[in-house]
């Protein structure tokens, strides 16, 4: 088959999209010998990894540049719904789109649709973001072959909302891959950082969904000096909270891949607060390196996190609290969620995304 792919989200480093992304990206490239892949990447001024794109160069593939940006591609496509991917990319049998923009196309289209923190919760997202995605599925709805989502919580949203059978949308678990760091790498990272107590780590893009502010109440409210709280990630389009100071709680912005994974190796154990996950991409990351977790009782965090880890109300504080506590103390609950959450990460391969990819669309 010709296949095409939108990779232009992978320009967003520190995000799940952007790992996700990269991920999907780096596997095509090592496993499929049999199909003709075309790598569409579009952005105005953003630049792809150098890494990624020699190594899609020097591959049997091709890769097409368009230099638009996101919010002109998205008033070509989801607005105006003019000019098929076909003008780009040449023939194709199937497109498989980003979650930004929705092309018009004339082979078959498969959509990816991360999730709808956008709708369970707008008013934490950018208008900007809100009216896009919005315009973006109704066109997904009229002509996307197939739907493919991160968790089964986001497939019942693509029906709730949308009204599409449950059977037209597919759930695949996005393969997770981490790096064992090397001791210099974890010793480096500590002294960067200055992490000399232990510490509580939470991983996230800066922004109103990720519930920061909450989980700044909670650590605070316990009033432990023997413990910091590290948050790791971009900043979004509304981070204030990483512009306040507060007592042994630091932000250290985006980190490079290498550092994450010894933040990770580092850590005590892991939280993740978020409002609304489509899939929730660093609490597998948290698992697969072997730590205690504790996250949301709701969407996929719920489905991915319960039984495995702590859940809690991320609307409520003092759960939050309750969890955090109940981790820092009680190292027989934490050891328990360690083995269980390193069990089950094991399932979140890249091949068996790609061999579900594969069986979708064809």
């Amino acid at each position: 088959m010709n296949i095409g792919i939108d990779i232009s989200q992978i320009v967003y480093e520190g995000t799940g999209v952007g790992r996700f992304t990269r991920g999907l990206i780096e596997t095509i490239l090592h496993y499929d010998n049999k199909n003709k892949w075309t790598f569409f990447f579009s952005a105005f001024r953003g630049k792809i990894d150098e890494g990624i794109l020699n190594k899609i160069k020097k591959s049997p593939h091709r890769y097409v540049r368009l230099p638009l940006s996101p919010n002109m591609l998205s008033f070509l496509w989801n607005t105006l719904h003019i000019v098929p991917i076909e003008v780009f990319t040449g023939p194709l049998d199937v497109f498989i789109c980003s979650d930004w923009t929705e092309p018009p196309s004339r082979c078959k289209k498969a959509t990816i649709v991360h999730d709808f923190a956008y709708l369970r919760y707008p008013d934490t997202v950018h208008s900007s973001i809100l009216s896009t995605q919005k315009k973006r599925m109704e066109w997904v709805k009229k002509e996307s072959s197939f739907i493919i989502t991160p968790s089964k919580a986001t497939q019942k949203d693509v029906s709730h909302f949308f009204s599409i059978p449950l059977d037209k949308v597919t759930p695949l678990y996005s393969g997770v891959m981490v790096e064992k760091p090397s001791i210099t790498i974890l010793n480096e990272t500590k002294n960067k950082y200055n992490l000399h107590k232990k510490f509580v780590l939470s991983v996230g893009k800066l922004e109103p969904r990720k519930n920061i502010s909450r989980l700044i109440d909670a650590f605070t409210s316990l009033g432990n000096n023997e413990w910091e709280l590290i948050i790791v990630g971009p900043q979004g389009w509304d981070g204030q909270d990483s512009q306040k100071k507060y007592k042994n709680i630091h932000f250290t912005g985006y980190v490079s891949e290498s550092e994450l994974h010894a933040l990770y190796e580092l850590c005590e154990f892991f939280v993740y607060p978020s409002l609304w996950e489509g899939f929730g991409y660093p609490l597998i990351e948290a698992m697969q390196h072997s730590k205690a977790v504790a996250t949301s009782n709701n969407s996929s965090l719920a489905e991915l996190g319960d039984g495995r880890g702590l859940v809690f109300n991320p609307l409520s504080v003092s759960e939050i609290t309750e969890s955090l506590k109940m981790l820092m103390t009680d190292q027989v609950v934490r050891q328990r969620y360690e083995k269980k959450g390193f069990e089950y990460a094991k399932q979140f391969t890249w091949m068996r995304y790609y061999e579900g990819l594969m069986k979708v669309i064809s």
